[in-house]
């Protein structure tokens, strides 16, 4: 979905990306009254992020983290390939410090939560645009505190189907892996967390930014 690409050539043209429709568009209508900046492009999913940024010559996207079909930080790697000079601005309603890291990994210049101040957000927005990167500071300190994400991508990616209750056996089928791999996985992710079963490993992961 996209918005009238009449802006003029010295406003910071941005993309918003949230799958809530509500949240999206208050983001735009704030954005939307710097006389600096005007929102030319908007979505529901990260899919058609890349192919909107070219078309409407975005300098900015502001994109949510988690998002069907195709979150945020999938988006933000294949935007960053695909135009590389187009700034990444990643915006969530969950403050979990893992998502820091993963985030500027997936090539991002700035990382805030949701409830950031409008006169804040516009700020962020153009500190990026010109180079510079912005962190949400009680994320920043979380992320100090918790360090990096200790999980191997095997270890992630068994812990991600345990959070949904799989069993042991379907894990391994669908990962293509043995039994007994999968449990030694899962006994390296619950002694990482410092969790008491894989349930827990998971939930702790998940609240973390981890999965």
């Amino acid at each position: 979905m996209t918005n009238a690409d009449t802006g003029t050539e010295n406003q910071i043209r941005v993309l918003l990306a949230d799958d809530q429709a509500l949240v999206r568009g208050a983001l735009a209508a704030l954005l939307n009254l710097e006389p600096d900046i005007e929102v030319v492009a908007q979505a529901g999913d990260g899919t058609d992020v890349a192919a909107l940024a070219e078309k409407h010559r975005v300098h900015v996207a502001l994109l949510d983290i988690q998002m069907p079909l195709m979150d945020g930080l999938e988006a933000a790697t294949r935007l960053r390939s695909r135009l590389p000079e187009c700034k990444v601005l990643m915006v969530t309603t969950f403050d979990r410090p893992g998502y820091l890291r993963a985030a500027f990994e997936a090539g991002a210049s700035g990382f805030l939560v949701k409830d950031t101040p409008s006169a804040e957000l516009a700020a962020a927005v153009r500190r990026v645009h010109a180079g510079g990167r912005v962190v949400d500071p009680g994320l920043a300190a979380q992320s100090l505190m918790n360090g990096a994400n200790p999980l191997t991508d095997r270890e992630r990616e068994v812990l991600a189907r345990a959070q949904g209750g799989l069993p042991v056996a379907q894990i391994a089928a669908a990962l293509f892996l043995s039994v007994g791999t999968v449990r030694n996985h899962l006994s390296n992710a619950i002694g990482k967390t410092g969790a008491a079963n894989r349930i827990e490993a998971a939930h702790l992961a998940h609240e973390r930014g981890w999965i």
